[in-house]
C-alpha cells in the first residue's frame, strides 16, 4: 500500500537514482565474459555496514528502552481508543502525498493498536506513527505506514522518538526486520531514517498517484 510521504521536512530532489547497471568486461585474447559486474563488492560491503549499524541500534533501543514517555514538554503515549482517531486523521491528512479514507486508518489502528504512538503537548496532539506486524516470507516484517509531526514542532527529535517508539514495541513482539516507502524527492525523510540504521533496499516507479518514484527503505533487527 502506498504511503505518505514522511512530514518531517519539506521535499527536494535527489541528486542520483538508486539504480544498478550491468557491465561486461571483455579481456584481450580469450573475450571472457566476466558477466554481470553490479558493483558486487560495494553492495556485499553496503550489506555488512547495515548489518552493524543495525545492530547498533538495536542495542541503543534495548539499553534505553524509551522507558521515559516525557521527552521535554511533549508526552508520548499509545493509541487507546477511538477518540484518538480524528486527531490522528487530522494531523497526517495534512501532509499525504495521497488521500486515505478512514477505513485505511482503521485497517492499521484497530489490527495493531498497541503499534501506533502519539506526541502531546498539553492535550494537543503534535505528531503521530502508524505501523502493523505481520508474517512476509516466514519472517516477521514491521511496516511503518504513517508518520506526521505538525509542522510547528518539526526539528525538535519528535519524528525520530516515535519511530524509535515504534521500533522498539515491534522488537517487543519479535520483529525481523522494519520496512517502509517514502517519496525519492524526500531527502530529509531518508536522513531521518538512515540516521536509525535503515537502508535504500528498493526503487519503486511511479509508486504515488502523484507519479513520484519511492524508495522502499529497510532496517534489519536481526
Amino acid at each position: 500500500m502506498p504511503t505518505m510521504g514522511i512530514a518531517e521536512i519539506d521535499s527536494s530532489s535527489l541528486d542520483g537514482e538508486l539504480t544498478c547497471s550491468k557491465e561486461v568486461v571483455v579481456m584481450e585474447g580469450d573475450r571472457e565474459d566476466l558477466g554481470t559486474l553490479c558493483a558486487e563488492e560495494d553492495l556485499v560491503a553496503s550489506a555488512l555496514a547495515a548489518t552493524v549499524t543495525s545492530q547498533v541500534i538495536v542495542e541503543e533501543l534495548r539499553r534505553l528502552g524509551l522507558c521515559s514517555n516525557i521527552e521535554g514538554d511533549v508526552e508520548y503515549v499509545p493509541y487507546e481508543s477511538e477518540l484518538q482517531m480524528s486527531d490522528i486523521k487530522r494531523l497526517i491528512t495534512k501532509d499525504l502525498s495521497e488521500p486515505y479514507s478512514i477505513y485505511t486508518y482503521r485497517y492499521f489502528i484497530h489490527n495493531w493498536p498497541q503499534l501506533c504512538f502519539l506526541a502531546m503537548v498539553d492535550k494537543d496532539c503534535v505528531g503521530a506513527i502508524v505501523c502493523k506486524l505481520d508474517m512476509h516470507k516466514k519472517i516477521h516484517r514491521g511496516y511503518i505506514a504513517m508518520l506526521a509531526v505538525d509542522s510547528r514542532y518539526r526539528r525538535k527529535g519528535i519524528g525520530t522518538y516515535l519511530v524509535k517508539k515504534a521500533i522498539y514495541a515491534m522488537m517487543d513482539e519479535d520483529c525481523d526486520e522494519v520496512v517502509l516507502e517514502t517519496e525519492i524527492t524526500n531527502q530529509s525523510a531518508q536522513k531521518l531514517y538512515e540516521n536509525l540504521g535503515f537502508v535504500r533496499d528498493k526503487r519503486l516507479f511511479q509508486y504515488y498517484l502523484n507519479g513520484v518514484d519511492a524508495l522502499r527503505l529497510k532496517l534489519w533487527l536481526r
